[in-house]
């Protein structure tokens, strides 16, 4: 059976129903183990944050009615990070320096990654924690001649999990 929502969860603005105020997407930070608290990772763009579950179809013989969908595991897509493009001393730019020009002759380093939404006093509000990152794609966005934007950087994190800590 069906439930029906309670009346006064309804009567609650919705900002209410999620412990106050819904927080902005501008305003987020992300912290790497790596950057030891410099001020590197001022980025214009987080995404990828989510989880999708992968199923497997399984055909019942004598039943065309429908196909089992079966739970396989859980998927993530990687992290994708723009920013302006960082000085070369950059904590973070170093780490992926290391990680693409190496050859895969040293050893990987992968590092925690945590996101935060803030609020407006800059105190996390919702945050998400990504465990052992490491950088699988680096590149730069386009250059024009005829704009005037900043040359933007995107960073793809993979990594092994990940979940909501706030």
């Amino acid at each position: 059976m069906i439930g029906i929502p309670d009346a006064g969860l309804m009567s609650l603005p919705l900002g209410g129903m999620f412990g106050g105020a819904l927080p902005a997407s501008f305003h987020f930070r992300v912290v790497f183990s790596a950057t030891q608290g410099a001020t590197d990772t001022s980025f214009k763009e987080v995404g990828g944050i989510g989880s999708e579950m992968e199923l497997e179809e399984v055909v019942e013989g004598g039943e065309n009615r429908y196909v089992h969908r079966l739970p396989k595991g859980v998927r993530h897509p990687k992290l994708l990070l723009k920013r302006g493009v960082a000085d070369v001393t950059s904590p973070l730019v170093i780490w992926c320096k290391s990680v693409f020009e190496s050859g895969c002759h040293v050893a990987l380093v992968p590092m925690p990654v945590l996101v935060y939404l803030l609020d407006e006093n800059r105190l996390p509000v919702r945050g998400w924690f990504f465990a052992n990152a490491y950088p699988v794609n680096w590149k730069m966005d386009p250059f024009n001649a005829t704009g005037n934007e900043v040359a933007i950087e995107e960073i793809e994190l993979s990594y092994n999990h990940m979940f909501r800590i706030i």
